[in-house]
């Protein structure tokens, strides 16, 4: 690993909340570029090669941001660097039916462990770049497609609701079509 991705993660590790750090309060200048990849399978690769550390991909993907000009940002306090994504960061490896308060609840779990209510907060939609296949809407810009595995659990879940194959979770209804 190189020093600037070391200085990333040294940086990025004395605030570390994995689950919210508060990438809304830091507005760092552009520090440049780093070369990071993100595919569309949401594996991350540095200077080519795959990082294999999934602390290290929990870690990035904590403070990974997407901005208004469409771009991705790793971001920290004191710096802010422009990565590049395929198409989405993250993938949704599971997803599982629960019952909350006699309604319907899918939680998906994403590839960093963490786990993500789908509903009003964080709907699926389709992604129509690699054929209709499902993802979430999430935090800060970020969305994740679901994994072949993960798409097909959540076809077997699917009801017929007005004609149309969909899932209910969260007390929203979410078509698995497109129109």
């Amino acid at each position: 690993m190189d020093k600037q991705l070391r200085d990333l993660e040294q940086q990025a590790g004395k605030r570390r909340n994995f689950d919210s750090p508060p990438l809304h309060l830091w507005h760092p200048p552009l520090s440049g570029d780093i070369p990071i990849c993100i595919t569309t399978d949401g594996s991350w690769y540095h200077d080519g090669g795959k990082i294999e550390r999934e602390s290290l991909v929990s870690l990035f993907a904590s403070i990974l941001r997407r901005e208004e000009d469409g771009m991705y940002y790793l971001v920290t306090p004191g710096e802010k660097w422009r990565i590049e994504v395929e198409l989405h960061p993250l993938v949704v490896t599971d997803i599982e039916v629960l019952e909350e308060a006699n309604e319907q609840l899918l939680r998906a779990t994403l590839n960093t462990g963490r786990k993500v209510d789908i509903g009003e907060e964080y709907p699926l939609f389709l992604e129509l770049a690699v054929g209709d296949i499902a993802a979430i809407q999430l935090w800060h810009g970020l969305a994740a497609l679901f994994t072949r595995a993960a798409w097909y659990r959540l076809v077997e879940m699917a009801q017929e609701y007005d004609g149309v194959a969909s899932v209910k979770s969260g007390g929203c209804t979410f078509k698995l079509v497109a129109n």
